[in-house]
């Protein structure tokens, strides 16, 4: 059973959701915003063509959404705020007191006469748009988790087509440690101006994606796409110190927890080489996380990071490795596994992988083993709160989420059994949203969207998941936990 105060909801972020409808919706001071409509990325299909201006139109009709969640028994919500709406225009003249030594941000003070400043410079508009949907949330009996950073940067922070053609831009993003200091300042506003509303924090959503893809993985569709072991390094280090320094700032006007929210992915290895694994967990897991758990950066002791009062784990599907004959020098650290293809992410659309688990429209091996260990493995290395912040499925015909939705919430039901401390499950998402490079082929909305009309139709799979909510269990569900394929045959 699922306790009595747990949270059931649905993630989303500002930048995938907000557009679509009237002119004030649009955000077009965002990286993500020009990178998806450069014609370079056009001509070589690194985008889909698909313009997120064209979205599920959150911005305006929130309280649609908020009513959907509502009528289906959700009682939490995660709703992201895009920095580039508040400060579409650079805030770098606003002085603080930064201490530093060097590329290390010990601490920055945005002091009331900066908060004030920052107000004058800022988008009342949109700060005003984001008080009535939090509002509304709160008024409709929601918890409402904000999270401040999900991939996009304002285009005065991160330009990503002068970085990728190589032309000088003092705009680096992660790669700049000034961005801490940047992040900083945004986040004490929000703080200032929202704490009222907002009962958990979340600085930052999945920071190894954003670095692995823009500077390792460079063919996923990320921005800036360059291959750069030591970009990646110092982005990662650089988010680790926006989210120690956010913070510190946001504590400064709200009592609330504040987390940062991580996509954990379970390894495995067909020969079970233990080192390859623990090399692969450490890479996909481990070396962000201990920096802000543990104040701990590979051999260096940075007190100051360890700032963490919850974990928000996105977990979507496992990893498969196997040793590498080229090892990747990360400035110290050496990373010597390779992903097998046929296992987790690397499958193909709507097939089986290679040990026989149905995929989804993306590509991905449905794995809820992966969830139940990586909680426990959590709990085991890290021991604080958990939510489940992200968990969903690209599934447009809706013939695979009632099994992965029943099955991964069985996974969350048999960890907090083990006496796992998870408060809450929020699936991504509620309604479909504009997928990065992808565009809009991915559908994971519990409900589907109509992009034409704006309108929103829930799945079948959203009244499987308003049971499962009403009876605080998944065990008149475990027909589902069989394979799909195995109940149809049936």
């Amino acid at each position: 059973m699922f306790p009595e105060k747990f949270l059931f909801g649905a993630s989303m972020s500002g930048f995938q959701f907000e557009m679509g409808g009237s002119r004030e919706s649009i955000d077009d001071k965002t990286d993500w915003f020009v990178w998806v409509r450069d014609i370079g990325n056009l001509m070589n299909g690194v985008v889909s063509g698909d313009l997120p201006e064209n979205g599920p139109g959150y911005w305006d009709k929130f309280k649609e959404v908020h009513e959907l969640a509502k009528e289906f028994g959700m009682n939490a919500m995660r709703v992201g705020i895009e920095w580039s709406r508040i400060f579409p225009s650079s805030t770098k003249d606003v002085a603080v007191n930064v201490v530093r030594e060097d590329d290390k941000i010990l601490e920055v003070d945005v002091s009331e006469k900066a908060l004030e400043i920052l107000d004058e410079i800022a988008n009342k508009e949109a700060i005003e748009r984001y008080r009535e949907i939090l509002s509304d949330l709160r008024e409709k009996g929601f918890k409402v988790i904000i999270d401040l950073n999900h991939f996009t940067l304002p285009i005065w922070v991160h330009d990503p087509i002068a970085i990728r053609d190589h032309k000088e831009t003092n705009a680096l993003g992660w790669v700049s440690s000034d961005t801490v200091v940047e992040f900083a300042k945004y986040a004490s506003y929000i703080a200032w101006k929202l704490s009222d509303l907002v009962d958990l924090w979340a600085t930052l959503n999945e920071p190894q994606i954003v670095s692995s893809l823009g500077y390792i993985f460079f063919r996923s569709g990320f921005p800036p796409a360059v291959f750069s072991p030591s970009w990646y390094v110092r982005s990662l280090y650089n988010q680790m110190q926006a989210h120690a320094r956010a913070y510190d700032a946001i504590k400064k006007f709200s009592e609330k927890p504040v987390g940062v929210i991580y996509s954990f992915t379970w390894v495995d290895s067909p020969g079970e080489d233990q080192k390859i694994i623990e090399n692969a967990m450490y890479f996909n897991n481990w070396y962000f996380m201990d920096g802000v758990a543990f104040g701990k950066v590979l051999n260096e002791e940075r007190p100051d990071l360890k700032k963490l009062d919850f974990i928000g784990v996105n977990y979507y599907t496992r990893t498969v490795v196997s040793g590498s004959n080229v090892p990747l020098n990360l400035e110290g650290w050496k990373m010597f596994f390779k992903t097998l293809p046929g296992y987790g992410y690397a499958c193909d659309p709507y097939s089986l992988s290679n040990d026989g688990r149905p995929t989804s429209e993306f590509g991905w091996e449905i794995y809820p083993e992966g969830l139940f260990k990586i909680l426990l493995a959590l709990k085991e290395r890290y021991d604080l709160p958990m939510i489940v912040t992200e968990n969903g499925i690209a599934d447009s015909r809706d013939i695979l989420r009632p099994y992965f939705l029943v099955s991964h919430l069985k996974a969350v039901e048999d960890a907090i059994e083990r006496n796992v401390d998870v408060f809450g499950y929020l699936h991504w998402s509620i309604i479909d949203n504009y997928e990065w490079a992808q565009g809009y082929r991915m559908r994971f909305g519990l409900a589907e969207v109509d992009y034409s009309t704006k309108t929103y139709h829930p799945r079948p799979s959203m009244y499987v998941f308003r049971e499962i909510i009403n009876k605080r269990t998944t065990l008149d569900f475990s027909r589902y936990l069989r394979s799909p394929y195995i109940v149809w045959k049936e």
